[in-house]
């Protein structure tokens, strides 16, 4: 059974920790896995620091064990300026793979984008995350936009 809850201060640990996971499925051309991490580890810290106003994060927890988490902003998309919800990111330990842990924190996701009245809820993926693609499209997320790099 997973249950999903609101972070405590005494998780930053276990996230700052688990965002390593975020490169284990491989890096886009022109991005580095430190920099990935660090990227994501910046944002982290910020949101325990600051305690992140229009964000939320949350950690989802089978037998007692943190087994991932779920950091969740409130943007305003380019096209219509309407808020949304966003899932910034989204870390299952490697022991909680393919138990559920990932599927209950999009649940989680898709429920606190609509307790707060918001009717997209969006995300960003590597495009050769193929993994983490799959899980999305099951969750009904479709592509929107593409984003190109070139590195100069």
């Amino acid at each position: 059974m997973i249950r999903v809850r609101t972070a405590r201060p005494d998780d930053r640990g276990f996230v700052l920790a688990e965002v390593v996971r975020l490169a284990a499925f491989g890096v886009p051309a022109g991005r580095t896995a430190e920099e990935i991490v660090e990227g994501e580890a910046r944002t982290l810290r910020a949101f325990f620091e600051a305690g992140g106003a229009g964000e939320t994060l949350l950690i989802a927890e089978a037998d007692g064990r943190a087994s991932g988490f779920v950091f969740l902003e409130e943007k305003q998309d380019y096209f219509t300026l309407k808020q949304h919800g966003h899932i910034g990111i989204l870390v299952v330990t490697r022991e909680a793979e393919g138990r559920g842990a990932a599927a209950a924190l999009m649940g989680a996701a898709e429920a606190w984008a609509r307790s707060l009245g918001h009717h997209t809820l969006t995300l960003n993926v590597f495009d050769g995350n193929r993994r983490a693609r799959t899980l999305y499209e099951r969750f009904g997320f479709s592509p929107d936009t593409v984003k190109y790099l070139k590195t100069l």
